[in-house]
């Protein structure tokens, strides 16, 4: 299981150490911070009031295993960051429970009744993740994105609470 704690300063330090190059800053983060990743860019992003940043944790060990964020930049408030930041923490259904425990603060807490995310092509991982919590692809929303000589797509998926509801029974 796991809980979502704000993100404070004091997590700065682990969270820099999790990303380890400009392809996984962007896989992680999209196009909001530049590598390397500085306090002053925590800073600014902790003090957004358009954004809720959090630390990931684990009830069973109480270890913070990775970072998310809900973003209320747009009318349809976005899920953002999401990072389970070790490979040993992988596939063990904390990425699905995150998804869930963010969604409960946007459809019960918070009374809204539609989300979104983003999510490179690539990333069928996180994709099925996603969409094992109900989200669907939205065919007519994509990016992208150009690091290196690589070009990334950039997948757009929705979300309503009832269908969020329906998938949780």
């Amino acid at each position: 299981m796991i809980t979502l704690l704000p993100f404070e300063d004091t997590d700065f330090d682990r969270f820099k150490s999790w990303i380890k190059s400009p392809e996984e800053l962007l896989q992680f983060a999209g196009p909001y911070f530049s590598y390397p990743v500085t306090d002053e860019q925590l800073n600014k992003y902790i003090e957004d009031p358009k954004r809720r940043a959090y630390k990931i944790v684990n009830t069973e060990t109480q270890g913070v295993i990775g970072h998310c964020e809900l973003n209320f930049e747009r009318t349809i408030p976005r899920l953002s960051r999401i990072l389970i930041a070790s490979n040993t923490e992988r596939n063990k259904g904390f990425g699905r429970q995150t998804i869930n425990a963010l969604l409960s603060l946007l459809f019960i807490e918070d009374m809204y009744d539609e989300a979104d995310l983003n999510v490179y092509a690539w990333n069928t991982n996180a994709i099925k993740c996603y969409e094992g919590v109900g989200f669907r692809i939205n065919e007519n929303l994509s990016t992208e994105t150009t690091i290196g000589k690589e070009t990334w797509k950039g997948l757009n998926m929705q979300i309503t609470k009832s269908n969020w509801i329906a998938k949780t029974q």
